[in-house]
C-alpha cells in the first residue's frame, strides 16, 4: 500500500500520509508529499493544498526504521521537502492530530497554514537524543511562539497538548470534529478571502533585551545540562533565530546538528533509545505470539518491595490482592502505600479522586484464598530459596489455571523455584529494583521451562506499568546483580591495596556513576552482600574477596539502617559522612595481612571498576544469559545509575576500544593474580577481530 494517497474535493487537494505506526518521514513518504505537491501545482483546477496524516499521528518525526541507512539522508531530504512546501505558489494548509513531532511538527512549520484538534500532542523532541531540531525547528518555532517559549519547548523536548498552544500564531484554526472536513473548509476559505501565502521565514522577531535572556538561559541550561552538549547548542540556534537573517541561521542550525551526531554524548542517547527498543524483542518469542489477559494481579508480601510493586500496578488502574500473614504487617504496608500517594498529592502529582480511585483497586488480605482469580501473582518475600518454595508449593494449589506465577528473587534459581509447581511453565522471574514504584528496570528471567506466551505478555504489562523490561537468562544474579558483585569485589581490593572506601566513590561519582560501591553497600545493606560471600566461599572457593567487607559486617556496621556503615549516618539524615573508625579498621586490616599500601590513581579506580562490568558482561552474553550486549546497557542505565551520557558498560567499552579493554584486563591479570581478570572469550575475540559489542 503506498504511504502517500492523493485526492481532490472541489479545488482543493489532498495528501494523506500512511506509513504506519506514527508516519515516520522516510524515503517514499518523503517523495510522496513532493510528488503530491508537483501534482497539484500542476493541476489548474487546484486552489490550495491540505497535508494531513493519520488519526495517531500527523508525523512522528524521521523514521527510525531507516537510522544509519542511504535512505535517511537520500533526495528529497527533510529540508529539500520543506523548502518545496515553503516556495509553493498555491496554499498548503497542515491538519494537525495525533502526534506531530520532530521532523513532523517542522514539516508542519514550513506550511503556510496549520490547523488542529485538541488533543494533538506538539513537541521538538530531538534535544533527548543529544541532537537539535536539524530542518529549521529552531528558527521557524522562535518566530511563531516568540523565543522563551520556543526555547522552553526545545530545550525540555517535552510533549505540549495542542490546546496549550491555542491562540498563538502557531495555530490558525482549531478544528471541533472531523479533522479533514475542518481543514477542507478552513482551506476554501483561505482561497476565498484571498489570504497571502504566511512563509514563516519571512516573519520578523521584535525581542528586546535578547542578549540578557539568551545569557540567562545559558547560564541556567548550562547548569542543568551538565554531562550534555546538546542543550546549549540548542540555546545558541534560538539565539541565531532571533539575533540574525533565517538563512544565516538555518546555516547555524545545520553545522550545529552536524556536530552533535558526531558527539559520544548524542550517540550515547541514541544507543539508548535503541537499546529500548530492542529490549522488547526476544529472539525466539514472535512479536504477534499471544498474550494472556491480566485483568486482576496478586502480590504476596507487603514490605517495601511488595508495597512499591503493587503500586505499579494500580497506577495502571489494574486491581491487586495483597497478602500477608499478620495483620500488623498488612496495615503498615498499604499505610506505607497510602502515604506515598498522600506524598504526590502534596505535591500536585496526583488528585484526589486518582488517589482514591487507586486504592479502592486494592484488596488487602491475610489469605491465599483471595488470589484465586488473579490472572498474575508476584511473590516479594525473604529471599531464601526454603521461603520461596513454601510460597510456590501454596501458589500451586490456590492459583487458578493459566495464571502466571512471578518471583521477584534478586539471585535465586528460577527453575528450582518454577520446580516446585505441577506448571513451570507458568512460572518467570520478575525481578523489580527498589524503589519499585519508582525504578524503571524490570529484569524478566526466562526459566528453562517458561512458556513464550508467558513472556509475551510480562513484556506486554511491563509497558503497561512503564518499565523497561529485558530478558534474562537463569543464573546466580541474573545480569545486573552478576556483573555488580564484581565491580564491588574489585572495588573492595582498591581498599585493600590503599584506596579509601569514600575515594573510590567519589571518583565514580565525579566520573557519572549515581552513587559508588560503597554508599550503595550502605543504601541496600551490608548484611545482603556478607551473606552472599558466606554462600561463595562455599560455593566457589577460588573467587577471591578482600575480607575488609566481614570485618565490617562483624562490627554490625549494616549501613543506613543501623546508621554504620562504610560511612557513619546522623539519624533522620542518609549523609554518608566518613568514619575515623573505618580508617583505623583498615589500617589494622592492612597490617594484619602484610599490605604496604600504596597510593592510587582516580583514573586506576574508575578502569579498574568499570572495566570489571564489562568483562563479567561480555560472558554473560556469550553464555546466553543475556541476549545482546545493548540489554546489559538498557539493565545498567535503569536499574544501577550508569551515566547516561556514557551509554552503559559495553557502549562505553566500545568508544574506548575493545582492544585497549583486553590490554588492561591482561595487565590486571598479572598484577593480582585473579583469574576473574583474564578477557572473556567474546571480548577477547571481538577486539582480536577490531570489532565491537554493539
Amino acid at each position: 500500500m503506498p504511504q502517500v494517497a492523493y485526492s481532490t474535493h472541489g479545488a482543493i487537494a489532498v495528501i494523506s500520509m500512511n506509513n504506519p505506526p506514527v508516519n515516520g518521514l522516510g524515503y517514499e513518504l518523503r517523495s510522496g508529499i513532493v510528488a503530491g505537491l508537483d501534482q497539484a501545482l500542476a493541476d489548474a483546477k487546484v486552489s490550495a493544498v491540505v497535508l494531513i496524516g493519520t488519526a495517531k499521528a500527523f508525523s512522528g518525526g524521521a523514521d527510525i526504521r531507516e537510522f544509519n541507512s542511504p535512505k535517511a539522508l537520500a533526495e528529497p531530504n527533510l529540508n529539500t521537502v520543506i523548502r518545496i512546501v515553503e516556495a509553493s505558489g498555491k496554499p498548503v494548509v497542515a491538519a494537525i492530530g495525533g502526534a506531530c513531532m520532530g521532523g513532523g511538527l517542522e514539516l508542519a512549520l514550513g506550511c503556510h497554514y496549520r490547523v488542529a484538534v485538541a488533543g494533538a500532542q506538539i513537541a521538538l523532541p530531538e534535544v533527548k537524543l543529544g541532537i537539535l531540531p536539524g530542518a529549521g525547528g529552531t528558527q521557524r518555532l522562535p518566530r511563531l511562539l516568540g523565543p522563551e517559549a520556543a526555547l522552553n519547548m526545545i530545550v525540555s523536548g517535552s510533549i505540549i497538548p495542542s490546546e496549550q498552544l491555542k491562540g498563538t500564531p502557531l495555530f490558525d484554526e482549531f478544528v471541533d470534529g472531523d479533522l479533514q472536513a475542518g481543514a477542507l473548509a478552513f482551506a476554501e476559505k483561505v482561497v476565498k478571502e484571498k489570504r497571502p501565502l504566511k512563509r514563516v521565514r519571512d516573519l520578523k522577531i521584535d525581542y528586546p533585551n535578547a542578549d540578557a535572556f539568551f545569557q540567562f538561559a545559558r547560564n541556567t541550561v548550562g547548569a542543568i545540562a551538565k554531562n550534555f552538549p546538546a542543550p546549549l547548542k540548542c540555546v545558541d540556534a534560538v539565539a541565531a533565530a532571533v539575533g540574525k537573517p533565517f538563512d544565516e541561521g538555518m546555516a547555524l542550525e545545520r553545522e550545529a546538528f552536524i556536530h552533535l551526531v558526531q558527539t559520544p554524548e548524542s550517540k550515547a542517547l541514541r544507543h539508548a533509545f535503541f537499546g529500548e527498543r530492542a529490549a522488547s524483542k526476544i529472539g525466539d518469542v514472535p512479536e504477534d505470539t499471544p498474550t494472556r489477559t491480566i485483568a486482576k494481579v496478586g502480590v504476596i508480601g507487603a514490605g517495601t518491595m511488595g508495597g512499591g510493586i503493587t503500586m505499579n500496578f494500580l497506577n495502571a488502574g489494574i486491581p491487586v490482592a495483597i497478602l500477608e500473614t499478620k495483620q500488623e504487617a498488612l496495615e503498615k504496608g498499604v499505610g506505607i502505600i497510602r502515604k506515598n500517594y498522600e506524598n504526590s498529592l502534596k505535591k500536585g502529582k496526583l488528585t484526589q479522586e486518582k488517589l482514591d480511585q487507586r486504592m479502592g483497586l486494592l484488596n488487602p488480605t491475610l489469605t491465599y484464598d483471595d488470589l484465586k482469580d488473579c490472572d498474575l501473582i508476584i511473590e516479594a518475600v525473604f529471599e531464601e530459596i526454603g521461603v520461596k518454595e513454601q510460597v510456590f508449593r501454596m501458589l500451586d494449589e490456590v492459583a487458578k489455571p493459566g495464571a502466571i506465577l512471578a518471583s521477584n528473587t534478586s539471585t535465586l534459581d528460577v527453575n528450582k523455584i518454577a520446580n516446585f509447581t505441577k506448571r513451570p511453565q507458568d512460572v518467570v522471574g520478575m525481578h523489580f529494583f527498589s524503589p519499585a514504584n519508582v525504578m524503571k528496570l524490570l529484569e524478566v528471567v526466562r526459566g528453562a521451562a517458561t512458556a513464550k506466551d508467558v513472556l509475551a505478555t510480562v513484556m506486554q504489562l511491563a509497558k503497561k506499568i512503564r518499565k523497561t523490561a529485558v530478558v534474562s537468562g537463569v543464573c546466580d544474579g541474573f545480569i545486573g546483580n552478576r556483573m555488580i558483585e564484581h565491580y564491588g569485589r574489585v572495588a573492595g581490593f582498591l581498599v585493600e591495596e590503599g584506596a579509601t572506601p569514600w575515594q573510590v566513590d567519589k571518583a565514580l561519582e565525579k566520573w557519572g556513576m549515581a552513587m559508588g560501591p560503597f554508599r550503595m553497600g550502605d543504601l541496600a545493606g551490608n548484611d545482603i552482600g556478607w551473606a552472599i560471600r558466606k554462600r561463595r566461599y562455599v560455593e566457589k572457593p577460588d573467587v577471591k574477596y578482600a575480607k575488609i567487607a566481614d570485618k565490617l559486617c562483624e562490627l554490625g556496621r549494616f549501613g543506613q539502617k543501623t546508621g554504620m556503615g562504610w560511612y557513619r549516618y546522623e539519624a533522620g539524615k542518609r549523609d554518608a559522612i566518613p568514619d575515623p573508625v573505618v580508617d583505623k579498621l583498615i589500617e589494622d586490616y592492612r597490617k594484619e595481612q602484610g599490605i604496604v599500601p600504596r597510593k592510587i590513581a582516580d583514573a586506576e579506580i574508575v578502569e579498574r571498576c568499570i572495566f570489571a562490568l564489562v568483562n563479567e558482561a561480555a560472558r554473560l552474553i556469550e553464555e546466553g544469559i543475556a541476549q545482546r550486549a545493548s540489554d546489559v546497557d538498557m539493565v545498567y542505565l535503569t536499574g544501577y545509575g550508569f551515566p547516561l551520557h556514557r551509554g552503559g558498560p559495553m557502549l562505553y567499552a566500545d568508544q574506548v576500544g575493545l582492544y585497549n579493554v583486553v590490554r588492561a584486563a591482561q595487565r590486571f591479570a598479572a598484577e593480582s593474580g585473579d583469574k576473574f581478570w583474564q578477557p572473556a572469550p567474546l571480548l577477547a575475540k571481538l577486539a582480536a577481530e577490531g570489532k565491537t559489542f554493539n
